[in-house]
């Protein structure tokens, strides 16, 4: 289907600790599924997969057509190394995009680098994104039903 919505994204990187990472996506049919991967003090992952609604799906779609990111090319930001990588990718309005580049620590790497404008855009989408789904999941996972 040309208008189904898909979204994925990952951060990781392997070092003292292993393979540690971040990665979530939402499914065309509202699944939210979410993975945090810490071996730190020997961490084990979480998961997480939840249902969200249509509106949610709707304004998950907003954000990023109004983000505008599918319109950059990531050719000029920096490329996945030691620190890391983040990967997006993004399927919209009948066109699949995805994005590959490193680990964006602060506004200085992202001031610093070949493509300012296009990573500027991406990196606060990123922020928007995580802000959001960590929310879902919060909300979803601490709030106890009201008793009828």
């Amino acid at each position: 289907m040309d208008d189904e919505f898909y979204l994925r994204y990952y951060v990781g990187h392997k070092g003292k600790f292993g393979h540690e990472f971040v990665e979530f996506e939402f499914q065309p049919n509202g699944k939210l599924r979410y993975a945090n991967n810490s071996n730190y003090k020997n961490d084990s992952m979480i998961r997480k997969e939840v249902t969200v609604t249509k509106a949610v799906m709707d304004e998950l779609k907003r954000i990023v057509e109004d983000s505008e990111v599918t319109r950059e090319d990531d050719n000029q930001w920096p490329e996945p190394d030691r620190v890391g990588r983040q990967e997006l990718e993004i399927k919209l309005n009948g066109e699949h995009i995805s994005f590959t580049c490193s680990k964006i620590g602060s506004l200085l790497d992202v001031q610093d680098s070949k493509d300012p404008e296009g990573l500027r855009i991406f990196y606060y989408l990123v922020q928007d994104l995580k802000c959001l789904v960590l929310s879902l999941i919060a909300l979803h996972f601490k709030i106890k039903p009201i008793p009828v």
